[in-house]
């Protein structure tokens, strides 16, 4: 009756444990709250049908009201910003009385109250007491419907304790979601530190020894330069050599950092759309191919995983690999399908064009439109193999 859910910004999946950032999801959360307060049909109906006075009816309707604003300020407080500790106890003090002094004098319609705080109690009370809190509920409901002399099916015992013991269970998945998070970020976190070492590292390798060098050659060039010139231009050429083989060096380094793997792109991808609660089919592996043709497929596939995470709305996405052989030669073939919104789901600024550019400078094609059956997107990419590419 309370669980702790938000739009993932394609509006199917509601995440969990993460407070809105906007203020369209945090009424998209509190709707998707409230959808649970349509149990209170009887109270609110107790009310219409004029089975009270006027003064009874206004002041049960205040205190409805009051009970449902302390029932939603306790269990959004679940998004991650939690109400002062102070306003915890006055809504924790509030529903109990509330639901007590309602029903016993308003009628057993009013019984059902008691599910609302056994769920707040479930949602917001420390776990060592929440079970405690929950039976003395069920407990009081009971005895409240005894007093009213209320047939048994009025009394929402099974209601009661299952919507509590739920809200513990949904409690203890809000909790693990978010050590998830954490845990995530520290995983990339520790994995980009540790890029950050090894590239300094191999810089280290590729540097130290070509610096080291050159500060010895430029010392011994600078002590033969009052009188022995002719040997100190042989130090300053061989200055010269040591320091264009360390910029070529590096330049290597930097571009074998930068362009992209084909193989590491399908890992990333996996891990992309599992992310983004998108059920995914990728490769392990992919052929062969020299670097420009590998590169050109990398950078398309990583821009069709980007347009499919954050413009598709797609729960599947299918993702393959293979070599073909045409009428103008063996060619390697990368198609990204998904089940989404189709065209119209992508920006118009989604890169398609500069993938075509990219395909084009390596003799490759692409093609990108609507899926050919259902609603969804297809993207094809396609590169020349040469003869020195094989299947992996």
């Amino acid at each position: 009756m309370g669980a702790s859910t938000e739009p993932d910004g394609t509006g199917r999946v509601p995440r969990i444990g993460l407070p809105p950032d906007t203020r369209r999801e945090f009424f998209v959360k509190l709707l998707w709250i409230g959808m649970w307060l349509a149990f209170l049909g009887s109270p609110v109906a107790d009310l219409a049908q004029g089975h009270h006075t006027p003064v009874a009816t206004a002041l049960g309707g205040l205190g409805l009201a009051v009970f449902v604003v302390a029932y939603i300020g306790l269990v959004i407080r679940q998004t991650g910003r939690p109400l002062g500790r102070l306003l915890v106890r006055v809504c924790l003090t509030l529903l109990p009385v509330f639901a007590v002094v309602l029903s016993l004098t308003l009628g057993p319609e009013w019984l059902v109250l008691f599910v609302y705080v056994s769920v707040a109690f479930g949602a917001v009370l420390p776990l060592r007491w929440t079970r405690l809190a929950i039976l003395a509920t069920t407990a009081a409901m009971t005895g409240t419907g005894l007093l009213l002399d209320t047939e048994p099916e009025y009394w929402l015992v099974i209601p009661a304790l299952l919507g509590g013991f739920s809200m513990i269970g949904v409690r203890e998945l809000v909790r693990t979601t978010r050590e998830l998070r954490e845990a995530r970020a520290q995983v990339a976190q520790l994995a980009a530190n540790e890029e950050r070492l090894r590239l300094a590292r191999d810089l280290h390798d590729l540097l130290g020894h070509s610096l080291s060098l050159i500060t010895l050659k430029s010392e011994l060039a600078g002590r033969m330069l009052p009188g022995r010139p002719e040997k100190a231009a042989d130090q300053i050429a061989d200055i010269e050599k040591v320091s264009r083989q360390a910029l070529v060096d590096v330049r290597e380094a930097v571009t074998g950092y930068r362009r992209p793997r084909l193989t590491a792109e399908l890992a990333g991808a996996q891990v992309a759309l599992a992310a983004a609660g998108i059920t995914a089919t990728v490769p392990d592996q992919a052929p062969e191919l020299p670097e420009s043709q590998e590169a050109a497929l990398a950078w398309s596939l990583r821009e069709a995983v980007t347009n499919v995470v954050r413009h598709s709305g797609a729960r599947r996405c299918v993702i393959g690999v293979a070599r073909r052989e045409t009428l103008e030669g063996p060619i390697v073939e990368l198609t990204v399908e998904d089940d989404g919104a189709g065209p119209s789901g992508l920006a118009p600024g989604n890169g398609l064009a500069g993938l075509a550019e990219r395909l084009t400078a390596v003799g490759g094609t692409l093609d990108a439109g609507a899926a050919g059956r259902g609603p969804g997107f297809r993207l094809v990419a396609r590169v020349p193999a040469p003869s020195v590419g094989s299947a992996a």
